[in-house]
This record gives structure tokens, sequence and C-alpha cells, in this order.
């Protein structure tokens, strides 16, 4: 730290005093508009993973100012986040809002919750989640949007062409050499349609 500190100097000022320990009216907000978050995980031994979460804005449910619930939707049933989980309990949640440069970081601890009673509230077309995330908040804070700004991501014209990126199918299907991208493209679009809850 010593050697970092020589780099960086420490932060001071809102870069410190922006930091809080619950979800005020202005996180509270911006979790309800979110449609988009990407959850960071580390097992036991400190191996990390992120992973994609995503659903209409109000997806990520606030239960108090410390307390949310995060249901856990179809996928592809590695279940790395999850099982880190069981290893240890912290995560990291960045949540995005389409157009806002900004985004919000929540740091905790969370279990997996599997009752119909908790479950009840995050159903979505009609399905439960199998289970969902009860996230006990440590520390939020908001960052400022230079990364999106330098990175343009809501600029169309900064979006990839049509085609331009292989599509998951051949992705897969060269990466493996188990499956013709054509099968593959076919079972990602009928799991698309049919398993997106």
């Amino acid at each position: 730290m010593d050697d970092l500190r020589t780099i960086y100097p420490p932060p001071a000022g809102l870069a410190v005093d922006k930091q809080l320990d619950h979800l005020d009216d202005f996180a509270r907000l911006f979790i309800a508009r979110s449609p988009f978050l990407v959850m960071a995980t580390a097992d036991g031994e400190g191996n990390c993973d992120a992973s994609p979460r995503g659903d209409a804005p109000g997806f990520v449910v606030v239960l108090d100012d410390r307390r949310l619930l995060l249901p856990d939707r179809p996928g592809n049933n590695r279940v790395d986040s999850l099982s880190n989980l069981a290893a240890n309990p912290r995560l990291g949640l960045l949540f995005f809002v389409p157009g806002v440069l900004e985004t919000l970081r929540v740091n905790g601890r969370a279990e997996m919750v599997t009752d119909t009673a908790t479950l009840g509230g995050l159903s979505a077309q009609d399905r439960l989640p199998k289970s969902a995330l009860m996230v006990t908040v440590e520390e939020v804070f908001f960052h400022c949007g230079k990364a999106l700004k330098r990175s343009a991501l809501w600029d169309p014209a900064r979006h990839a062409a049509p085609g331009e990126i292989p599509s998951l199918g051949r992705i897969l299907a060269g990466q493996t050499g188990k499956i013709a991208a054509k099968e593959a493209e076919t079972r990602i679009a009928h799991a698309y349609e049919a398993h997106l809850y």
C-alpha cells in the first residue's frame, strides 16, 4: 500500500465523504430505475467472478435502507456466483441506468433465500425465481461518469455494427468444436424465447 500511495495520492473530500453505509433516497431512486447490474463475487480462495444481472427497472427490490432483494433469473446453471457466495458471502453490485453516465456501487453481504413468502414479490411473467439474494448493505456510493464518458457506452454511433462481433452460436461452435454453429444458434434462440423467466 505504501508503494501504491507513491503513485496515487490518498482520496480526499467528496471521494471519501460520498460513501454511505445505507441506501438513501438517491440510491433508492437509482436502483428503482436500473434494469442492469454487474455482480462481483469471490470464492473462499479469492478467485473472482463478475456476472451480469438484468430485468425490467425495479427488478431489484429495496426492502429498507440496509437490505436489497436480488432475484436469480434463469441462466446457464453454472451457479458460479452462488457457489462463491456459499464460501464467501461478500459481494459488490454495480448498477447502471441506460443514458446516465454515473453508476451506483453497493457492497455488502448476501445470503440465498428460497422461501416462497420472500420470493413472491419477485415474480416475472407469473414465474417465481428459484432463489434470491438477500443483500445486507455495508457501503454505498455513486461513481462519477468518467469511465462511461470515455467509453461513450450509450452513444449509438459507437455501438458494434450488426455482424461485426460473431454470434454466440458461432463462438461456441468455434471454441468447443462440439456443436455446429447453426444448431447452437437454434438452441440459443429457443432459450431466449422459452427460458427467459
